[in-house]
């Protein structure tokens, strides 16, 4: 599934001249593995940043201290922040962001499995969350990297 969601989103993004990046935490280039997994992905692909700790997302990508201090690193507000910063810095038309919780672990207030996203365009951004559960650290990693794929797929399919 992984391959060919990477294969459609390389080919909608060629058609609409996309330049895509990414910028992942929990995931830790999961995203970007997936799509320069495809053959010709580098006429698409700008690059991508691992930002796995908050000084990272900081300097990288631009989030704000105060952000991070209000909302922590798994949050709309800093997917939002990486997702606009990712755009900015790799110069690209369409950006991904995640941030979440893999786990083991998490609390009552942000539980394992929960992970935020950020989709960044020369319109806007969007957010959103998604709790996949204590599925095991692989699996919520998984599930992450598809659903940004499946963002990424979605927003070219309907710009």
């Amino acid at each position: 599934m992984t391959l060919s969601l990477a294969e459609d989103l390389l080919r909608l993004a060629v058609e609409a001249g996309a330049i895509l990046t990414t910028a992942e935490s929990c995931t830790g280039g999961m995203v970007a593995a997936a799509i320069t997994d495809v053959a010709g992905s580098s006429a698409v692909f700008e690059r991508g940043f691992v930002t796995y700790s908050n000084q990272a997302k900081v300097d990288m990508l631009g989030v704000l201290p105060p952000t991070l201090d209000a909302h922590g690193a798994v949050s709309e507000e800093v997917a939002h922040e990486m997702a606009a910063g990712a755009l900015t810095a790799a110069g690209a038309t369409i950006a991904v962001s995640i941030s979440g919780i893999a786990g083991p672990g998490g609390s009552d207030f942000k539980p394992e499995g929960r992970v935020c996203f950020g989709l960044a365009t020369t319109k806007g951004v969007e957010t959103k969350t998604i709790e996949f559960g204590a599925l095991g650290r692989a699996q919520v990693r998984a599930a992450a990297r598809d659903e940004a794929l499946s963002l990424l797929v979605a927003a070219l399919r309907n710009p």
